[in-house]
């Protein structure tokens, strides 16, 4: 007599692969420079597998996901254990966290304003 044992039942993330490398690097904290840096590649070229506009090989793909501590066949596939969710078990704290990292993009932003509105001023007056 045959034994056929059916798999688990767990739901796919029918994103793209884009989606879930974009997904996951939210989630973890890191940001486009730092995967690029970690992977050896551009951050353009980051922004580029993420909008799908392109994939990274194999061994690339092997390096990311090892970076972002999720299995090649979830991020390939949306098949298996998914990265942990962003709110996670606290939500308040991880809330207060993703404040936090939103202050700090907003400072960089202001700060690249000024620098900016000088630089357009200086220009202006022809220096």
């Amino acid at each position: 007599m045959t034994v056929i044992r059916a798999f688990p039942s767990r739901t796919v993330d029918t994103d793209t692969l884009g989606g879930r490398l974009s997904r996951t690097r939210d989630a973890s904290g890191i940001s486009l420079q730092t995967l690029a840096r970690r992977v050896g590649v551009k951050k353009q070229t980051i922004i580029d597998w993420e909008n799908d506009r392109s994939e990274p090989n194999v061994e690339r793909l092997t390096l990311v996901a090892s970076v972002l501590d999720v299995t090649l066949m979830w991020l390939m596939h949306g098949v298996g254990d998914a990265p942990a969710d962003e709110i996670g078990p606290d939500p308040l704290a991880s809330m207060t966290a993703q404040i936090e990292r939103l202050r700090r993009i907003h400072e960089d932003t202001g700060q690249i304003i000024e620098r900016l509105g000088r630089e357009i001023e200086r220009l202006h007056r022809g220096e």
